[in-house]
């Protein structure tokens, strides 16, 4: 019969089979249709510093970036990473060989797992976890192995015991998050040491997941894993422009490593999106050069708006783990006399008008994360204090 296809076989390829539409993409329409407060997608409402826009619209104007930049990226771009890495944790790298941007860290986060993961290896990486890594561990052939974060005394901590645990013969690769998103844990200095301690031990490659390095709070440091004893060599740190500057759509992050890692992920990278974002990569080159006192400033923006809602949150009945870093708070829903994290958040915006992600998305043990429900701070500080008069209201 015309149309039928040769085979029953389902048209998804079966190692995304469990990949369907992202629970991001759910929300956010349920928002569109009801009016609520996005809470869930974390996405700025304004935008980064109004002279960093201003030098994308002048590489437009300029011509510069409006054909197919260098594959690599642009060389002011790479030059200016490896400043940034130099002059905040005195990493070195060569701007022409360890040093790649891509289409955002989701990018980067794939082409590194397609590039170092071959079918059957082991990827251990800390639960909860961005969606996108489950994705690219599977599209990989590889398989996850999750180490759970667990609520103790206010905060989200990795049990080292279990994550070494967690390492077999089959490990190939530790994929690491800090600042931790969704849970906002900031690994300490010490877990950092362990962690690089069993990847020189067990001869482990890393890929860090740094994004949120600018977004750390109350004394908590961002220590990047490379600079640990033996790990420059074995791992691969990712970047963004996107939280860093609010400029999100942009989808500018980059790369380093040593230059046979990066030349691994590059290898993957040139036929993913070959290349992206021309004019906005001179731009974010400016903006790498920023002062100090962008970076303070933005991090003290972001602290009072996290504690707006901490406290609104605290105020409607919630249990409260008030962030390390990132701009997500998480929240357990047991104290409201709930349990189950999806069916709270698709009435939520019926109920209070405010629309949160369930954690247990995040999660390969979805019972774990069932109560856990997550907020987005990165608003304007009166949408925060709407969202938390609405949710005191529920």
């Amino acid at each position: 019969m015309a149309g039928m296809t040769s085979s029953a076989r389902p048209h998804l390829n079966r190692r995304l089979a469990e990949f369907g539409t992202t629970i991001f993409a759910e929300m956010s329409a349920l928002a569109t249709a009801t009016g609520s407060i996005n809470l869930g997608q974390g996405f700025p409402d304004l935008d980064g510093p109004e002279e960093i826009r201003e030098a994308a619209v002048r590489a437009l104007r300029d011509g510069r970036g409006n054909q197919y930049p260098p594959g690599p990226g642009v060389p002011e771009l790479r030059t200016a990473i490896a400043a940034h890495q130099r002059r905040r944790y005195g990493l070195a790298y060569d701007p022409d060989t360890e040093v790649l941007v891509t289409a955002g860290a989701t990018e980067a986060i794939a082409a590194a797992l397609l590039a170092l993961v071959e079918p059957g290896d082991e990827v251990v990486a800390l639960e909860p976890y961005y969606d996108s890594y489950a994705a690219s561990i599977a599209m990989a052939g590889g398989r996850r192995v999750p180490v759970t974060l667990r609520p103790h005394e206010g905060s989200f901590r990795l049990d080292l015991d279990e994550l070494r645990a967690a390492v077999t013969g089959r490990t190939r690769l530790l994929l690491i998050n800090t600042p931790h998103n969704p849970t906002g844990t900031v690994l300490t200095r010490e877990e950092l040491a362990a962690i690089a301690e069993l990847a020189v031990e067990r001869d482990l490659l890393v890929v860090t997941d740094e994004v949120y390095e600018h977004l750390v709070f109350d004394g908590a440091e961002h220590l990047p894993l490379a600079t640990f004893p033996g790990m420059r060599e074995r791992t691969v740190s990712i970047g963004s422009a996107g939280k860093t500057y609010s400029f999100t759509g942009w989808k500018v992050g980059w790369v380093t490593g040593s230059r046979e890692l990066v030349g691994a992920v590059r290898a993957v990278k040139q036929f993913l999106t070959y290349v992206s974002s021309g004019p906005f990569q001179y731009a974010v080159a400016e903006a790498l050069s920023l002062p100090d006192a962008y970076f303070e400033e933005f991090r003290a923006g972001m602290r009072a708006r996290r504690d707006i809602l901490a406290e609104g949150l605290t105020a409607a009945g919630f249990e409260v783990f008030r962030p390390a870093g990132t701009y997500f708070v998480t929240t357990d829903i047991r104290s409201l006399g709930e349990k189950d994290g999806f069916a709270f958040c698709r009435a939520l915006p019926e109920r209070a008008g405010v629309v949160a992600i369930p954690n247990a998305v995040f999660y390969d043990d979805r019972e774990a994360g069932a109560p856990f429900v997550r907020f987005a701070f990165c608003k304007r500080e009166e949408v925060l204090r709407e969202a938390a008069e609405r949710l005191r209201g529920m």
